[in-house]
């Protein structure tokens, strides 16, 4: 065999194991195209033909392929990437450097963790979930804590969330839906129950700069809330 026919060969072995790794990539993935929703880049649901498989005016998005669960949004507000594959970048206001949120005003540079907590039979099987974003970046937590009650749920999400965070010098805002939570650790409330885990998340704060906790309303259709909410309960789904 000559020098070219071996070259030939690799690059038909080579050629051979990138379609095969594509075909095995495609049937783990289904039928998921890449969009955007909220300026936010999301896989929508297809049919076999890659066109948005679209229900009642709905369809099915994941915000990570790896992901068990998908949001049903209104299919009107699902946009094509640009041109490189990117977002539209936001138009920074020229009144406030800040990024508006209901009930408060973020820093530019703000890390902001979303939490949640969820417990069947209260107490029972519990899971958490945490979302944090940093600018694009963005990481989910789901996690399985055992028999717990829904507090115990909500704070260990949020002792979570804050162990996450390595620059404790930036601005980070803790979101949540318990008012329990909410009243121990941002309106000083005396810890009745579960003084082990309040008392840890309270060693933990002063080590940040500039922390708050801010309350939101829970199922109230606030987007990172709502996912907070799917990993939680996600958690608890997926226990062994």
């Amino acid at each position: 065999m000559s020098i070219l026919e071996s070259i030939l060969d690799t690059l038909h072995f080579v050629r051979y194991q990138f379609q095969m790794k594509e075909k095995k990539l495609k049937e783990q993935n289904g039928n998921w195209k890449r969009m955007q929703f909220k300026n936010n880049k999301v896989w929508i649901q297809t049919d076999e033909a890659r066109n948005p498989l679209v229900k009642n005016g709905k369809i099915l998005i994941k915000y990570q392929l790896n992901q068990d669960y998908e949001y049903a949004v209104l299919f009107q507000n699902i946009k094509p990437l640009d041109a490189s594959g990117s977002t539209p970048k936001k138009k920074k206001s020229k009144k406030t450097r800040g990024k508006k949120r209901p009930g408060t005003i973020l820093p530019d540079n703000a890390v902001c963790i979303f939490t949640d907590g969820a417990s069947s039979g209260n107490p029972g099987p519990s899971g958490i979930g945490v979302l944090l974003k940093f600018g694009e970046h963005e990481k989910t937590i789901s996690r399985y804590i055992g028999e717990a009650t829904n507090n115990i749920a909500e704070l260990e999400a949020i002792k979570v969330g804050l162990l996450e965070v390595r620059k404790k010098n930036l601005p980070v805002r803790v979101f949540t839906d318990s008012g329990y939570a909410y009243g121990l650790l941002a309106l000083g409330w005396k810890a009745k129950k579960n003084q082990e885990i309040v008392e840890s998340i309270r060693m933990l704060m002063p080590e940040f700069t500039d922390l708050k906790i801010i309350k939101v309303k829970g199922h109230a259709g606030e987007e990172n809330n709502e996912r907070a909410d799917k990993l939680a309960v996600s958690a608890i789904k997926k226990r062994k």
